[in-house]
């Protein structure tokens, strides 16, 4: 009976995010919590669990499992240190077993180090043992190291932006990992880097170009010989000396095949690298966009604070410009400011308060702005998102009416990329003629499919699409957009593990 080890580790990070991430923003559960957390769900380790459970012959060894409650700024020391100490713990105190899963992102970074799940990995190899399998699940976000890959036998990643897989690549990543205990493949991965940072509607996968990668890496997979396959983009504001885009295929012993297909993939997607950005508007124009518009809804699109890519949520600059425009329609917006919160709870539902909205974490690049609003609705700010059901916490939370203005104003991030945390404080994004929404892309029938007019605003911001724009000094160069004239000529490396 293989004994099959399960861990967990998922947060992304904005470099670009002056307040560090800490251990108590993660989701953390040990031992048995882990399948009770997941069984029946919908994220990696609900698919794997699925491929485990099924097969009689497999006991399962659950660990550690930790995911950040939303994205956010580079991880502390002194939580890393803890972080990394407790998922290492874990492992070790369950005595020899035959392979291992992991459940990872690939985008951490934390203030001492900028490769935390490679560094886990490793120390998960000293532990366990050089010669049991590792199978890593990633987001296509995630930042492939060499360091992952040296010390894993295979990776598989998402293949959809925006995200609806995640059960689906736990199902793939547990189903190689029983193909190597019970069919003795023998996986070779070839890896080629990319030199760019890539951002916009073309890696949308069901409508944008990277479609033609994405169909090829099934194809891979599905064929005799193919194991895993996939394009991870990374994410741009994890500013780390790795940084880039990879292609990576993993073959059954198929070195040459690895290879080549490998290549195929990353000239594909050069091929498409220099429509891979967002053609943003500014502040000024975005403003004077929506005031044209005569019905319908405006949606402007401030992916520059987006708190799921790992903003801090607390810009006010859209905001700002409306009012400084003296826009009249009526606009809805989220923004993080806990002192604000506070005072709303202070005064109480109906009442009037004289505040401030905004630079509450990142006052380099937002200034507080002065606004006199009644407060709507509090509530403890506990909901389920949209599009998955999951468990998402803001704070306590406020909704401010000032003017045409309704603010929804949280007490810490939440991710945006649904219309949850609008619909959890009783606010319809229909009934409003401008809605900001803090996130790059949202699934088509959430906003794009039934707006007037969808505005992609060049807005300040952590989490910025104009790249060049936030001062990456980490990764390495030439790299594109950051530079002009980036040349790539695709080598393809090889990892593979020795084993009898």
């Amino acid at each position: 009976m293989p004994r099959i080890l399960i861990a967990e580790c998922k947060q992304e990070v904005s470099s670009f995010n002056p307040v560090p991430s800490q251990y108590e923003d993660f989701r953390v559960v040990r031992g048995t919590a882990l399948l009770d957390h997941h069984r029946g769900g919908g994220e990696e380790v609900s698919g794997a669990l699925s491929i485990f459970d099924a097969d009689h012959r497999v006991q399962i060894v659950p660990t550690f499992g930790a995911s950040s409650n939303t994205s956010g700024g580079v991880l502390s020391a002194d939580s890393f240190e803890r972080f990394s100490r407790d998922f290492l713990s874990s492992l070790s105190d369950v005595g020899p077993v035959d392979a291992a899963y992991f459940s990872m992102h690939g985008a951490m970074q934390a203030e001492n180090e900028n490769d935390p799940e490679g560094f886990l990995l490793q120390e998960a190899r000293r532990l366990l043992g050089e010669q049991i399998p590792f199978v890593v699940s990633l987001d296509l976000h995630g930042i492939l190291t060499d360091r992952m890959l040296e010390h894993s036998d295979a990776v598989v990643a998402y293949h959809t932006y925006p995200h609806v897989d995640f059960f689906q690549t736990g199902v793939r990543a547990a189903s190689l990992l029983m193909k190597i205990l019970t069919r003795g493949v023998r996986p070779v991965t070839a890896r080629v880097k990319i030199p760019a940072l890539v951002r916009g509607d073309e890696l949308i996968t069901e409508t944008g170009s990277i479609r033609e990668c994405i169909q090829l890496a099934a194809q891979i997979e599905a064929s005799d010989a193919g194991l895993s396959a996939g394009v991870m983009w990374g994410n741009p504001f994890t500013d780390v000396p790795e940084l880039r885009t990879n292609s990576f295929v993993v073959m059954d012993g198929d070195e040459a095949a690895a290879r080549a297909q490998a290549i195929e993939l990353a000239n594909r997607f050069w091929k498409h690298h220099e429509k891979m950005q967002v053609p943003l508007t500014s502040l000024a124009d975005a403003v004077r966009l929506a005031g044209d518009i005569k019905s319908g809804t405006v949606v402007m699109m401030d992916a520059a604070d987006a708190t799921s890519s790992g903003a801090s949520g607390d810009s006010n600059a859209i905001v700002r410009e409306l009012l400084s425009q003296k826009y009249r329609g009526r606009v809805l917006a989220p923004i993080v400011d806990p002192a604000t919160v506070r005072q709303a709870f202070a005064a109480g539902i109906g009442a009037t308060i004289r505040t401030t909205v905004g630079g509450a974490f990142d006052p380099a690049r937002f200034q507080p702005l002065p606004i006199e609003a009644q407060v709507r609705l509090l509530s403890d700010g506990k909901f389920r998102s949209e599009s998955f059901g999951w468990p998402w916490d803001s704070g306590p939370t406020a909704v401010l009416q000032s003017a045409n203005l309704t603010l929804v104003v949280g007490t810490r991030p939440v991710s945006h990329f649904d219309r949850s945390w609008f619909y959890a404080h009783g606010q319809d994004p229909r009934h409003f003629d401008v809605v900001v929404v803090k996130s790059p892309h949202c699934e088509p029938h959430m906003f794009a499919k039934w707006c007037a007019k969808l505005i992609n605003v060049d807005a300040p911001g952590s989490t910025s699409a104009n790249l060049r724009s936030l001062g990456h000094t980490r990764c390495a160069r030439p790299m594109f957009p950051l530079d002009d004239a980036t040349k790539f000529l695709p080598v393809a490396q090889v990892f593979r593990r020795g084993r009898p």
